[in-house]
């Protein structure tokens, strides 16, 4: 379940409210996940079993997908810095 990710981000942390507690009183007594909505965020965001939705198959490759392109690019800058401050000496 951590690093799932779910139509309202990736979960972070999960906690169990326990019947009988202050918390389980005040939300159920289930399990809580901790949910960060947008990963340049430091937002977090709380919910319970029924509140988490999961994603369809196609969405997380959508998502992974994306993501990976991101990383390509950001790889592609920081090669261009690399040639920038070594001349092209290391590369031909």
């Amino acid at each position: 379940m951590l690093g799932q990710r779910t139509k309202q981000g990736l979960i972070i942390g999960i906690e169990y409210n326990p019947a009988g507690t202050l918390l389980a009183h005040e939300y159920g007594n289930s399990w809580r996940y901790t949910v960060m909505p947008d990963k340049n965020s430091g937002e977090v965001r709380h919910y319970s079993d029924d509140q988490i939705q999961t994603l369809s198959l196609a969405e997380i490759q959508q998502q992974l997908q994306a993501e990976i392109e991101e990383h390509q690019q950001h790889i592609k800058a920081l090669q261009q810095q690399l040639i920038t401050i070594t001349g092209d000496r290391n590369n031909g």
